[in-house]
């Protein structure tokens, strides 16, 4: 691997150590441009996507292959298999470590992905939140059962309305979460996420954002790249996935987008061209959701994703740039 020495590896002496976060929207060309900072910078490649967490989900993840894992250091994929859960305090335990440890060998961590929820965490830290309860967590998934989630949703109303008005009363995921901390806590989650956070993150962070100037175009990557998974064999990677750990759609793995709808099919809930429509139109909605997490954030560089150099412009970025860590004081 050739590498340049850039000015952001001589960071002032009272200045933390530099860690580059890549972030974008799915289908934004992160892994691309990691690969082709991979080949300039001394970095190692830290993952923040919740789903490459999980073994034997490489399709739908776009998790990358033996290859690219074999010609740079690569962290937090195949961490759990697919019936366990991932939290965010799970990622920032690991991150970090990870982190120092590239630190320590000379290198620089470079963070991609598109789990919008664990780079905040990482700079803001986490709310006092309990940990996930499993029996509580099966005791609310047979009520749900017997109500269905929006009915899940009208008790949520009542426990912490707040919680409630930002939460769909389809989203089973956010509804059981938060039930589950109203119950184990007895007050309201909204309340809990209000309070102070600890927050201690010791690198200067060069924040990218791959953007894309065409919503249409990106819309169109989207569809593309889905279908090219479909080609690669995605359906029997799911049927795999199911009968290796009995997984159904409340299954943590199988809430990612593309999985969820794969087994709807699988179950013969859909047809398969329903399911295809469902899973685009879902990936364009986490899409929206990542844009929207990004515009919120201060200090970043934005690229356009859409551009056929974008490798090369983010590269003479972190190479030319004159980047220092905040001075505090």
């Amino acid at each position: 691997m050739t590498t340049q020495s850039p000015k952001i590896l001589r960071p002032e002496s009272s200045g933390s150590s530099p860690a580059i976060f890549l972030m974008g929207p799915t289908a934004s060309g992160k892994s691309r441009s990691a690969l082709a900072i991979a080949q300039r910078l001394p970095v190692e490649i830290v993952s923040v996507d919740s789903a490459q967490v999980y073994r034997y989900m490489d399709i739908g993840t776009a998790k990358p292959g033996a290859e690219s894992q074999a010609g740079v250091p690569h962290h937090l994929i195949d961490l759990i298999d697919p019936h366990e859960r991932y939290s965010a305090a799970h990622f920032l335990d690991d991150a970090l470590r990870a982190m120092g440890e590239i630190t320590q060998r000379g290198n620089i961590p470079l963070l991609t992905g598109g789990t919008m929820l664990y780079f905040r965490t990482l700079l803001e830290g986490l709310s006092p939140l309990p940990s996930a309860n499993d029996s509580l967590r099966a005791a609310i998934e047979t009520r749900a059962r017997k109500k269905g989630w929006p009915g899940m949703h009208a008790d949520l109303v009542l426990l912490d309305p707040a919680s409630a008005e930002r939460i769909k009363p389809t989203d089973s995921q956010r509804i059981q979460r938060a039930l589950e901390v109203c119950y184990l806590t007895g007050k309201p989650m909204s309340e809990i996420l209000r309070q102070s956070k600890s927050v201690h993150f010791p690198y200067h962070a060069i924040r990218i954002a791959l953007i894309p100037g065409d919503r249409t175009a990106l819309h169109q990557r989207i569809a593309q790249r889905f279908d090219e998974m479909l080609r690669l064999g995605l359906i029997d990677e799911v049927r795999a996935i199911r009968d290796k750990f009995s997984l159904n759609e409340e299954s943590p793995s199988m809430r990612c987008v593309g999985y969820r709808q794969m087994l709807m099919y699988l179950d013969r809930k859909v047809d398969a061209v329903t399911a295809r429509e469902k899973a685009v139109a879902a990936t364009r909605q986490l899409a929206k959701r990542q844009l929207t997490w990004l515009r919120a954030m201060t200090d970043v560089h934005e690229f356009d994703c859409m551009a056929e150099n974008l490798p090369e412009q983010v590269c003479n970025y972190l190479l030319n740039a004159s980047l220092k860590p905040p001075v505090v004081s």
